[in-house]
This record gives C-alpha cells, sequence and structure tokens, in this order.
C-alpha cells in the first residue's frame, strides 16, 4: 500500500531524456519511456539472433551452444552472418539494451529528484562488458578478438587468454579487480549480516536500531562507518571492480604482449637488490 500511495509523487511529467511526453508514459507500475522502448527492441533482437544461432550451430547442448566473433581475417570489417556476423549483430544488440537501459534509469531518477548513483553505477558494469567486445578488439585491430557467446566456449576463452599472458593473477590491474571484488563481498556480508542481528532478536527482545548497530562494530573493531557510509563504501567497491576488470584486459594485448610475470621486473632491478 505505501508504493501504491508513492504513485502520485512518481508519475509526473518531465525528467525525459529524448520524447518529451510522447514517450512519457507507464504500462502498469512500470515506467517506459523512450528508452524503455529502444531497450526491449535491443533485448528482444538481441535474444531472437542468439535463438537463431544457437539453432544453426549443429547442438543443442546448452553448455556448448557457442555464437563465436569473427575470424581475425575479417579484422575490423563486417563478416557473413554465419561466421560472426551474428556475434557483431548481437554485440550491437546487447550495448544498445545496456545503454538504453542505463538512460532509462537516469531518467525515473530525475523523475524521483534523486541521485543519478543507480546508472552510474550500472555504467560501469556497461563499462567492462564494451571494453571487453568492442574497445579491446577494436585496438587490436580485429573484432575476433573478442569472447564468445556461450558458456564453456568463454570459460575457454578466458583460460586461453590467461595462459596467453603465462600468469594472468600477475597482472596488477587484476590484482586491483579482484581486491576490489573480494572487499566488497566482505563489506555486503558484514552489513548484511548486521541488519538481520539487529533486525531479528531472540525471542522476547526488541528489535534493535542503528545505535546498536554502530555499537556493535564499535566494540568489535574500534570504528563504525554507519549506514550511509557502509552504502558509499560499498557502490566505491563495486566500481571499482568493473573499472579495474575493464583496465586489466584493456592493458594486456593492445599495451602489454608479454607474460605479465615480466613485468614485475622492475621490482626486482630496484637499487636495493641490485647492489
Amino acid at each position: 500500500m505505501s508504493m501504491l500511495s508513492f504513485e502520485k509523487k512518481y508519475r509526473v511529467r518531465g525528467g525525459t531524456l529524448i520524447g518529451g511526453d510522447l514517450f512519457d508514459f507507464w504500462v502498469g507500475p512500470f515506467y517506459v519511456g523512450f528508452f524503455g522502448v529502444t531497450t526491449i527492441f535491443f533485448a528482444v533482437l538481441g535474444t531472437a539472433l542468439l535463438v537463431y544461432g544457437a539453432a544453426i550451430g549443429g547442438t543443442a547442448d546448452i553448455w556448448k551452444i557457442s555464437i563465436a566473433p569473427p575470424d581475425l581475417k575479417y579484422g575490423l570489417g563486417l563478416a557473413p552472418l554465419a561466421h560472426g556476423g551474428l556475434w557483431q549483430l548481437i554485440t550491437i544488440c546487447a550495448t544498445g539494451a545496456f545503454c538504453s537501459w542505463a538512460a532509462r534509469q537516469a531518467e525515473i531518477a530525475r523523475k524521483l529528484g534523486m541521485g543519478l548513483h543507480v546508472p552510474v553505477a550500472f555504467s560501469f558494469a556497461i563499462l567492462a562488458y564494451v571494453t571487453l567486445e568492442i574497445i579491446r578488439p577494436f585496438l587490436l585491430g580485429a573484432w575476433g578478438n573478442g569472447f564468445p557467446y556461450g558458456i564453456l566456449s568463454h570459460l575457454d576463452w578466458v583460460s586461453n587468454v590467461g595462459h596467453q599472458f603465462l600468469h594472468f593473477h600477475y597482472n596488477p590491474a587484476h590484482m586491483l579487480a579482484i581486491t576490489f571484488f573480494f572487499t566488497n563481498a566482505l563489506a555486503l556480508a558484514l552489513h548484511g549480516s548486521l541488519v538481520l542481528g539487529a533486525a531479528n532478536p531472540g525471542p522476547g527482545e526488541v528489535v534493535k536500531g542503528a545505535g546498536h548497530e554502530n555499537q556493535y562494530y564499535l566494540d568489535a573493531i574500534g570504528w563504525s562507518i554507519g549506514p550511509l557510509g557502509i552504502h558509499r563504501l560499498g557502490i566505491f567497491l563495486a566500481c571499482g571492480a568493473a573499472f579495474f576488470s575493464a583496465v586489466c584486459i584493456l592493458l594486456s594485448g593492445p599495451f602489454w604482449t608479454r607474460g605479465w610475470p615480466e613485468w614485475w621486473n622492475w621490482w626486482l632491478n630496484l637499487p636495493v637488490y641490485t647492489k
């Protein structure tokens, strides 16, 4: 009922980025807008292309279905539909759907008078995808350097790229990305467990509030980040993980072609070791 009472505030004109009042409409409780229409278009078309690619791929095993990028010989040109052209069209649709969804998120935030934190955070995930499928292949001179759309084939691609640089875990940007991912998981675990612990007390006890939550970590580690701070930390860690994921793969190939363990030779050449 609280959400129904909120609809008067939500269902207001304005906040649209493109289309004005023409596309300022809802379907049931869901705001659509111009970018909602483009999201549906790209998502439906991309999914249809994926199904078509799977149908002509020669296998019905969901683990082995794969839509591969064009052969390296096609470079940055268009490839025949059955030889990478489908992959190119699906990549266009995926990018269009992701960017449309972020723009729709921005319109909803503008309507509600909120900050643009949600679409900005989602944009970091889009950046990681676009880096893998568009920016890095473009810099390497061939769309064939993108990853295939498939379960096992994608895992094979990740493994092959890792072996190509001998030991990908020595990539310094990869180290930062993993650190952000793991720290984000730790922060979410600490935050979620704290909220559940406060909101689910023992039988006969009252539900605890923010004061108890802050005191818990003041006692446990000597400092409490606070209810707003934990969410700021969460978005920072999540965006950092996605950003350095994009950086680590962007560096590998276009800017560094040797094994990543070799990059660390500068450490061994420091004066403290060479004397």
